[in-house]
């Protein structure tokens, strides 16, 4: 069945979850011009598929003095190049978006239906070096086209270098970075746009331990960023009694050790509607430690933290810490 727009850009039907279908955006103004590589032998192997030379696959290294002439070592240096800059724009379009959406929209932009159909855009198909017997499939196929694109970008970064790549590739995704923002919300139940004002599209946080000053703001400000309440009022302190219980049980799991709480009486202690629970970590028949506490888990933790100390494992003395 036949997708039709829906007044917002998003295509109807199956084609929404499935990312098959590539993204497709509007260029008012036509697509970013195309870079040029400099480096004639980089350009070269930038457009020379594999069946070119017909190499043997099955060599583990090329010899120094002879690296292999097409273009496989650039498509994989060009899609880890893409992702990197696929996912700081994300970062910086969408400050806010998690990190399981965030992958999904990547996902959609950096896969091969749209890789390829940028390919097509740029007619780069057509400047492919190929076996001629085998010219009209590979040119054909979308999953050359998009590794011809990955291609380009790895010869571009080692032309130019990583803000070459940027300057290009920023205002070219972008668009698409929206188109795939807007599927990702309607798969997860949400309307296509959020409900509230996007963030400005850029900021920087800088390394330190209080909170970020953003460009043109104080510490606080709201202007570019987040909004105040974000970062003026420190998260809860958690009480130093926690986390104990956790590294107790790794450590024993590491060592392939079962572990069994053994709870006694109370022998009077808290009331009813706030007990004392009591409890032993046994392990191998052996006590590694006694806690007590108002919870059942409060009185493990307080046990696990003499087990480790037991143990021989470094029990940090904290006076609190903000949770992670």
């Amino acid at each position: 069945m036949a997708s039709t727009p829906n007044g917002i850009g998003l295509p109807r039907g199956p084609n929404i979850p499935n990312g098959r279908m590539p993204l497709r955006p509007e260029f008012p103004d036509g697509i970013p011009p195309l870079p040029e590589i400099r480096s004639d032998a980089l350009r070269l192997q930038v457009f020379t598929h594999r069946s070119f030379f017909a190499r043997p696959t099955h060599v583990f290294e090329d010899m120094p003095d002879d690296p292999s002439p097409d273009n496989e070592s650039l498509e994989h240096l060009g899609d880890t190049v893409l992702s990197l800059v696929v996912t700081g724009l994300l970062r910086e379009v969408y400050p806010c978006l998690r990190v399981g959406p965030s992958t999904k929209i990547r996902a959609l932009v950096v896969g091969n239906p749209t890789l390829a159909w940028i390919s097509l855009q740029y007619r780069l198909p057509e400047r492919l070096r190929m076996h001629p017997a085998q010219a009209i499939t590979l040119q054909a196929s979308a999953n050359i086209q998009a590794d011809l694109f990955e291609s380009f970008v790895g010869g571009l970064y080692l032309d130019q270098g990583l803000d070459a790549v940027k300057a290009w590739l920023h205002p070219l995704l972008r668009p698409f970075l929206a188109v795939a923002y807007r599927i990702v919300r309607v798969q997860h139940g949400l309307p296509p746009e959020p409900p509230y004002p996007m963030p400005p599209p850029t900021y920087h946080y800088a390394y330190s331990v209080t909170a970020p000053t953003l460009p043109g703001n104080d510490a606080f400000g709201t202007k570019g960023g987040l909004p105040p309440q974000s970062w003026s009022t420190p998260p809860p302190r958690m009480p130093t009694s926690i986390g104990h219980l956790s590294l107790f049980n790794q450590h024993l799991q590491q060592q392939c050790k079962a572990i069994e709480w053994v709870y006694s009486d109370s022998a009077g202690e808290g009331t009813k509607t706030t007990p004392i629970w009591i409890v032993r970590a046994m392990v191998d028949g052996e006590c590694l430690g006694r806690g007590r506490g108002s919870t059942k888990k409060a009185a493990r933790n307080e046990a696990a933290k003499e087990g480790l100390v037991k143990l021989g494992i470094p029990v940090p003395q904290l006076e609190g810490q903000y949770p992670i």
